[in-house]
């Protein structure tokens, strides 16, 4: 399994950058895991995005779903211009009717996932966790049987994700705020609780993402590492995890 970082930033894309959005693949099936604003221009350094086999949603704030709607654009265009017929699956929970539906386009389907129930797409299962967040909103562990990532999606710390995490090879953490800060109402996580999240679920490796606007990244790295002792990243365009 291969994890690539297209777009790592919360709330708003800087300048060459996009929002949260991860490609996984694994036996030439290719998942996105989010498509946030920037996405799609990003994505196109790493593959063709007519060649995706699906696409997961976590939840429908813009900076996760904002360039579903270039992608579903994409694969009209390209279904013209090749005389094709493809039509893309893209993963969503149904508690927010309007967004879900939305997922749906003339070349695109959108398909509910029960969170409370594992999802197979191609050689991936899924499992989800309900986040902290002002909106309906789900983490996931990814799992191609041998190895997991689990991505926190935007949450706040909670008690519940040390056991969702535990034994990850990879943890993908929500981190948009720094030490001494406080995220619950916006729901997101500092740097120190990722740190501790990754410390108690004996997670292989961290990598944070969904980064802050202000402040100096690197300060991050050094506050999730006052918790955790293990390998921590920060995530960037074309940072990239493989299995062993």
């Amino acid at each position: 399994m291969r994890v690539t970082v297209i777009g790592f930033w919360g709330a708003y894309p800087a300048a060459e950058g996009a929002t949260s959005c991860y490609l996984f693949e694994q036996d030439d099936f290719r998942l996105l895991v989010d498509c946030g604003s920037g996405g799609m221009s990003r994505l196109q350094k790493y593959i063709d995005p007519f060649q995706l086999d699906a696409v997961l949603i976590s939840h429908y704030h813009q900076d996760h779903i904002a360039d579903v709607g270039v992608l579903q654009y994409a694969w009209l265009v390209q279904n013209t211009l090749q005389d094709t017929n493809k039509k893309l699956s893209i993963y969503g929970h149904p508690f927010d009717t309007a967004k879900f539906n939305s997922l749906s386009h003339q070349y695109t389907e959108g398909k509910a996932y029960d969170p409370s129930e594992t999802l197979s797409i191609g050689p991936f299962t899924v499992k989800f966790q309900e986040t902290n967040h002002p909106v309906p909103c789900y983490g996931m562990a990814v799992s191609n049987g041998k190895h997991q990532v689990v991505y926190t999606a935007d949450t706040s710390f909670s008690e519940a994700w040390i056991p969702f995490a535990e034994g990850a090879d990879l943890l993908i953490t929500d981190t948009n705020f720094y030490k001494g800060m406080d995220g619950t109402g916006p729901g997101h996580m500092t740097s120190e609780e990722a740190g501790a999240l990754a410390n108690k679920a004996r997670v292989r490796e961290l990598l944070l993402s969904h980064l802050p606007h202000f402040g100096e990244h690197d300060q991050l790295i050094k506050e999730a590492k006052e918790r955790y002792e293990g390998l921590v990243s920060l995530a960037e365009e074309g940072w990239t995890w493989e299995s062993q």
